[in-house]
């Protein structure tokens, strides 16, 4: 693996209009976490739930939470590095491409 990646995953308590009848923001961490541990054990990453109307003191987070917002993306909104991985509906498969670019392999059940 060359570099742990770091996954955002910015949304609300509040589902986006447009996402009515999907799972909450942080239903989806919550979901993306397990799937991610399943896809590649024992290959660290981490993940982290960004609140965009309340978001960390961090300047990128702020920045990017404002972003969310003021585009009307759909949220959540996944993010690896600076790239945006999925909004509103996240895709495993485009998350598992983005992840396996930084050398993350996925492990065979034995």
């Amino acid at each position: 693996m060359k570099k742990e990646v770091e996954i955002f995953v910015y949304g609300a308590e509040q589902i986006c209009a447009s996402c009515v009848g999907m799972p909450s923001s942080k239903e989806t961490y919550e979901w993306l976490d397990a799937a991610i541990s399943r896809k590649y054990p024992e290959q660290p990453f981490t993940i982290k739930y960004i609140d965009i109307f309340n978001p960390p003191e961090e300047e990128k987070h702020r920045l990017f939470a404002t972003h969310v917002i003021e585009e009307d993306l759909f949220y959540p909104v996944v993010t690896i590095g600076e790239e945006i991985i999925g909004e509103g509906n996240p895709k495993l498969k485009d998350i598992y491409k983005e992840m396996e670019k930084y050398g993350y392999e996925e492990v065979s059940p034995k």
